[in-house]
């Protein structure tokens, strides 16, 4: 079987390392924090002005004032830390989280994102994503590699608007994960989730150019 979303994030959490701050967009990124290694410390940051944020708390437990940037309900731990937004912002900015977690519409085969609105459909707002693509080290984007009708999410160009251009270096799906050197390269297929067998099945439901980086015994 292709990767759950649990697994999808469990995935994701190997690119933290020790010391890391860390951003969690909304959806599939929020259970990257579940996922957390063994022998790894990170700083969680919500970009609605919290550092240090602790783990989805038992009903028992729930603050209604602590909620991260999707309006989850959430912990603190005894070295959290709460700011303003400006504050908050100034860390995205200045470059100072070193990993964003993001969730996607379209992610365009030369790293375009879009993921804060489809046109017609009420939205809330753009949130912080736009700030985060563009101030934090590096972005992975953990998503559906296809929408609900079977179109394909990787693609060549966004039709979709964008939140950031060229701005994704790694995108991990249920059927597998895709990652660039740098932002100049193209994106080349590393990882193949168990129940995806072949090579066709990969390019059947994708619409973006793409290297295969694995071996043949997958092709």
């Amino acid at each position: 079987m292709p990767w759950s979303r649990d697994e999808m994030a469990a995935r994701a959490a190997q690119e933290l390392q020790d010391g890391f701050y860390v951003n969690l967009g909304i959806g599939i990124p929020t259970l990257v924090a579940n996922h957390i290694p063994d022998g790894i410390h990170i700083n969680l940051q919500s970009e609605n002005g919290m550092l240090g944020m602790g783990p989805f708390p038992t009903e028992d437990k729930v603050d209604a004032d602590l909620i991260n940037a999707g309006k989850q309900t959430i912990s603190e731990l005894p070295y959290s830390t709460y700011f303003d937004s400006a504050l908050s912002f100034a860390m995205i900015r200045g470059g100072h989280i070193d990993i964003s977690f993001l969730g996607a519409m379209q992610v365009a085969e030369n790293g375009d994102l879009a993921n804060w609105m489809i046109p017609g459909k009420m939205v809330k707002g753009m949130g912080g994503a736009m700030d985060l693509v563009a101030g934090v080290k590096k972005i992975v984007v953990i998503m559906d590699h296809n929408a609900k009708d079977g179109t394909a999410k990787f693609v060549k160009e966004c039709t979709l608007p964008l939140t950031g251009t060229g701005v994704v270096d790694m995108l991990i799906t249920e059927i597998g994960v895709f990652e660039r050197p740098d932002r100049n390269s193209p994106f080349r297929m590393t990882e193949l989730a168990p129940g995806i067998l072949t090579k066709q099945e990969v390019i059947d439901r994708t619409e973006a150019h793409f290297e295969f980086a694995l071996d043949e015994k997958a092709a």
